[in-house]
């Protein structure tokens, strides 16, 4: 069986079999999984008698189609009894991902006095007379709301509200696992920008910061340009930011392994949505040498007409030569490959088409833009966004830190100087010595990442003018102290104000 789609964790499946209390029975099990083309993860046995033997095979298959020929591959084989099959990551979701836990007991009449009526009315006086006080005595002070109308949920499209939530719960997971960020989902049922913005603007005083999410372009520059305008906490498009931030410090990295300098390279991004148009601003910012824009109207140049306001920035600043051809010319040559679009849209003959030591950067999930076994043949370096390959680029890396290193600064707003102090932060964790063509960019779950960023992040908002050039030699990789103002924090919480 031909299978080019590589397995995956995400879907993982668990099937419950009898077979024979032989010895070759669990051999055989095994064998046809690997012949199905799927992974063997786990094989425990759960229970047996003199004639039988029940297993629970757990394999990471390829798509739903490809679990359903693993399994009857496994049917069809003599003695074996499939008794049950369990898809792993339904039942992660079964009921959500998330609850609320209070941070204060109620076991007696003198904490409920306190925590609530009629202690509580003191507590609401004193933000009434002074609002600035709700950041230090109330959730607002580590609380980000995960804002999104379900019109591009991950790769998948305009799904709606209700099927975008269980992205939203898996990033207030995120938020709170890798930043001690207390987050929620805010899904609208409006696809409206306007009454998007105006929701928004309605709920903030609960929150310290806005995460907006799997929100369509354009509509999305609209709406954040709008929220930052209107709201005194930070707003912070993580399919822009967070991923422009991720991109960056890989690269940074990068081009430090294959010796090469930004200014020098030429970059083509294939998706001119609101991830790509993240990256190329980032990029320009830091003086790449020249960017391809290229999207469903092909490559982006100065003579196209009828551009959306995004595209038209991107075709007057990037594409030098007005390159109008189709996506394997554009890469004919060029350094870098950043892919944030579509699954197989280049082969591995176009990634031997680029220039001598390119980096290959497949984002599209959960199959890039070209196979990366193909792509690893021909270019120096390759990165995808998924979590069974080298050089996962995650926005894990960066949004938590974000948030954590905002929330500490009390900072009303996300500077692009925050952006460029993320991505250094990122990229020297990894640390100078440590990096080679499959280790580019950290593990999610190194625990310096966060404290990091965070620091960096909050740095950057006390003074904008520390941000780095991420072409300066980089920073020793440490694990940065805690946020200095927590004790002082702590101790203002438990004053009477």
């Amino acid at each position: 069986m031909a299978i080019t789609r590589l397995p995956s964790a995400g879907f993982s499946i668990t099937i419950r079999i009898a077979v024979p209390a032989d010895a070759s029975s669990i051999g055989r099990l095994t064998t046809a999984v690997g012949e199905a083309g799927a992974i063997v993860t786990a094989l425990d046995v759960v229970d047996s008698d003199p004639a039988n033997v029940i297993v629970d095979l757990t394999c990471d298959t390829a798509d739903a189609s490809h679990a359903d020929q693993v399994v009857d591959t496994l049917t069809a084989l003599d003695g074996v009894d499939v008794r049950k099959v369990s898809d792993r990551t339904f039942l992660l979701h079964l009921g959500g991902k998330i609850e609320v836990h209070s941070k204060v007991s109620l076991r007696t009449r003198d904490e409920l006095s306190r925590a609530y009526t009629p202690g509580v009315a003191r507590v609401c006086q004193a933000i009434a007379e002074n609002p600035a006080d709700a950041r230090r005595l109330t959730i607002k002070r580590n609380t980000v709301a995960v804002v999104s109308d379900g019109s591009a949920v991950l790769g998948l499209g305009n799904l709606g509200p209700a099927a975008s939530l269980p992205v939203m719960e898996g990033k207030a997971a995120l938020f709170k696992r890798f930043g001690g960020v207390d987050a929620w989902p805010v899904v609208l049922d409006t696809q409206d920008t306007d009454e998007i913005v105006a929701i928004v603007k309605a709920i903030a005083p609960a929150y310290g910061g806005i995460n907006l999410e799997d929100i369509a372009a354009p509509r999305c520059f609209e709406i954040e340009a709008k929220l930052r305008e209107a709201l005194d906490i930070p707003v912070f498009h993580d399919d822009q930011h967070g991923t422009a931030i991720c991109v960056l410090a890989a690269l940074t990295n990068a081009l430090r392994v294959v010796g090469k300098q930004l200014a020098d390279v030429r970059v083509v991004v294939s998706g001119a949505g609101a991830a790509g148009t993240a990256i190329m601003k980032l990029l320009l910012r830091q003086g790449v040498g020249d960017i391809i824009a290229y999207d469903r109207q092909g490559a982006l140049h100065r003579g196209l007409t009828g551009l959306n306001p995004a595209w038209q920035w991107l075709a007057d600043n990037t594409n030098k030569d007005g390159y109008a051809g189709d996506l394997a010319g554009a890469i004919r040559g060029a350094d870098v490959f950043i892919g944030v679009s579509a699954p197989n849209l280049l082969r591995g003959d176009d990634i031997a088409a680029m220039a001598k030591d390119a980096i290959v950067f497949a984002l599209a999930n959960p199959d890039p833009e070209v196979d990366p076994r193909e792509a690893r043949k021909h270019a120096a370096i390759v990165a995808t966004g998924r979590s069974d390959q080298p050089n996962q680029i995650n926005n894990v890396l960066a949004f938590p830190g974000v948030f954590r290193g905002m929330l500490d600064a009390h900072a009303e707003e996300f500077t692009e100087e925050m952006a460029l102090a993320a991505a250094r932060a990122i990229a020297d964790v990894v640390g100078e010595e440590k990096i080679n063509p499959t280790v580019i960019v950290p593990s999610v779950f190194d625990s310096r990442v966060a404290p990091a960023v965070a620091a960096a992040v909050r740095a950057a908002a006390q003074n904008p003018a520390t941000a780095p050039n991420l072409t300066d030699t980089p920073a020793p990789a440490t694990t940065p102290d805690p946020p200095a103002d927590l004790p002082e924090i702590a101790a203002e919480a438990s004053a009477t104000p």
